[in-house]
């Protein structure tokens, strides 16, 4: 079985490995206060020009976009995403559970305008309505769940319409490093540090263990963070191990080096795809692939490829999502479109 199933399958790139056991029996304090977090937290200010910013590690996605958002949000706010982001419909109500509706807009191809936000907040009163949620933070990703990518205007246009309503603008960037790879991008890192007030870069979905680095730009966000994170339980007492790991992340532009090898191997099978005539769920220049399949078609390829099920699209199709990632082999890709 060949799997395209998601991109955190494999464990990690062998050079985070050959770091984790060179420093395995280096005695270090706790709670990502030693010098490997240390230095890794330089390397992400400078990579992402934002001396100031406050950098925390968390172990994953769902913990970083649940603690962020508790720790921005008074109890009566919530929180703008698009209809498929993942704290909508991937993370099993944990933005609810902490007290914050998810505002979720329907949003083609995963991303949000400023127009769609302005409709959200003339349907809340712009928050004058005391018997309504009070949207105060607006949340994309970059790559979206579609693997579509924001433009550098496009950013910029939803930092300034959160600048005119009073909106923070958070970015998950689970898939940040494919984004930055992909074909059309025009945003660098240093983009994310300025429109955006709190970002992170993923490592989970690229090659490392685990791991993301979480960038808090705006002033306002940084007191007391730690504390939210030790309630939120993400306070990861060996958090010396994020800090060996984003150092080798960063070394010679490893984490785009894996990116590129993962969006490349991806877009060879969309590009082959529609040269097969097959139709596409929705156009992605990242990692991920949507195909729409009849139900022959899936029930065929299911016999010798993992993949993931995105919805019906009509009585006789589903859209099916094939990612790749930096261990997937050039072999395994020329299998899977020789069976397509």
């Amino acid at each position: 079985m060949i799997s395209f199933r998601n991109d955190y399958s494999e464990g990690a790139h062998p050079k985070v490995l050959a770091a984790l056991e060179k420093n395995n029996l280096v005695t270090t304090c706790g709670y990502s206060m030693d010098d490997f977090c240390a230095e890794a937290r330089g390397i992400v200010r400078a990579r992402f020009s934002c001396p100031q910013a406050d950098v925390h590690f968390m172990v994953g996605g769902t913990i970083a976009n649940t603690t962020v958002i508790a720790a921005a949000l008074r109890p009566w706010e919530g929180v703008i995403a698009a209809d498929t982001g993942h704290i909508n419909v991937h993370e099993t109500g944990a933005i609810e559970a902490s007290g914050h509706k998810v505002c979720a807009i329907e949003a083609p191809g995963g991303k949000l305008t400023p127009a769609l936000v302005r409709e959200l907040l003339r349907r809340h009163c712009d928050g004058q309505d005391e018997h309504m949620v009070l949207p105060r933070m607006v949340y994309i990703s970059d790559a979206t769940e579609l693997g579509t990518i924001y433009t550098k205007s496009e950013l910029s246009a939803l930092h300034d319409v959160c600048r005119e309503y009073g909106l923070y603008l958070f970015l998950d960037g689970a898939r940040l490093p494919a984004a930055l790879v992909a074909e059309g991008n025009d945003l660098a890192p240093a983009d994310f540090a300025k429109y955006c007030d709190v970002f992170y870069i993923g490592g989970t979905k690229n090659g490392l263990l685990f791991g993301e680095a979480l960038v808090i730009t705006n002033d306002s966000l940084k007191p007391h963070f730690r504390n939210m994170i030790k309630q939120r339980g993400g306070m990861f007492a060996k958090g010396f191990l994020f800090g060996t790991q984003f150092k080798a992340y960063f070394e010679d532009d490893l984490w785009l080096t894996m990116a590129r090898h993962a969006v490349t191997q991806a877009q060879r099978i969309q590009k082959a795809a529609t040269e097969k005539g097959y139709s596409l769920y929705a156009v992605s220049p990242t990692n991920q692939v949507f195909l729409v399949l009849s139900h022959a078609q899936i029930e065929r390829l299911k016999q010798n490829f993992a993949f993931e099920l995105n919805g019906r699209v009509d009585e006789d199709h589903e859209a099916a999502r094939f990612v790749c990632s930096w261990a997937t082999k050039p072999e395994a890709v020329d299998a899977l479109i020789a069976a397509l």
